[in-house]
């Protein structure tokens, strides 16, 4: 199982891109989008001859409050905790496009957020989903990390922690017994934070970020392989001037 459980992490993952941007107006408010994106050119070089036979086509789009009023029988069966959390979710809007025809596969998650601290993280989006779905235990998932966001008009922060360090390793020992023969392909993993601010960056606590010619924007570019065995290295503070 755990070649195939490797092989699955290989095939989906790394050759996916993944981009985060979130937009922050001057009063606070502002939209975060998540879109995950697979590279075509990497898919193929990794599914080899089943990358011509795969016939898949979804189009759809949805916003999480769908699936809380669709399922509200369930849904009302969740502790208070977890109903507010899946409240946290809806407003988040999601679209799913996958066709083998148009050799397409995007998944793009948007939030509008009155102030930062409202950002849910949105990987899990379709995690609970699946839960309300089929009435599935929150306390089954397999989430090894949280996300969480703070702005306090001088500050912003990306917060990442390790809640499952079982599952984390778990995730290593699949990369670390992957097939050497992986490694020597050319693969497009790439996982990329853009942010826009409503102010003039002043220090951000990653050197690897790259700021905009204006200061109000930055880019911070890892790799989605090293992002999955060591999610903390994606926290990030940036400081912003102070306005006189």
């Amino acid at each position: 199982m755990k070649s195939i459980s490797a092989l699955i992490i290989l095939l989906i993952l790394t050759s996916c891109q993944i981009t985060e941007t979130i937009q922050i107006n001057p009063d606070g408010t502002g939209i975060v989008e998540v879109v995950q994106l697979r590279n075509e050119n990497s898919y193929m070089q990794l599914a080899g001859d089943q990358y011509a036979h795969e016939d898949v086509f979804k189009d759809t789009t949805y916003v999480f409050q769908d699936y809380i009023k669709k399922y509200n029988e369930t849904f009302v069966k969740y502790t208070p905790v977890e109903q507010q959390l899946f409240q946290k979710y809806s407003n988040v809007k999601v679209h799913i496009k996958n066709s083998s025809f148009e050799k397409e596969f995007r998944t793009v998650m948007s939030f509008n957020f009155n102030k930062v601290s409202e950002i849910p993280d949105l990987y899990k989006t379709e995690d609970y989903v699946n839960d309300i779905k089929n009435n599935y235990a929150l306390t089954a998932e397999n989430h090894y990390y949280k996300i969480e966001y703070h702005f306090d008009g001088t500050v912003f922060k990306r917060s990442v922690s390790v809640t499952n360090e079982e599952e984390l390793q778990k995730t290593k020992n699949q990369f670390a017994n992957a097939d050497p023969k992986y490694a020597s392909l050319k693969l497009t993993q790439s996982y990329v934070l853009r942010y826009h601010f409503p102010k003039k960056i002043k220090s951000v606590s990653n050197q690897k970020a790259i700021i905009s010619p204006d200061k109000k924007s930055l880019t911070l570019e890892f790799q989605l392989s090293d992002c999955l065995q060591n999610p903390e290295m994606t926290s990030l503070e940036v400081v912003l001037e102070e306005i006189y």
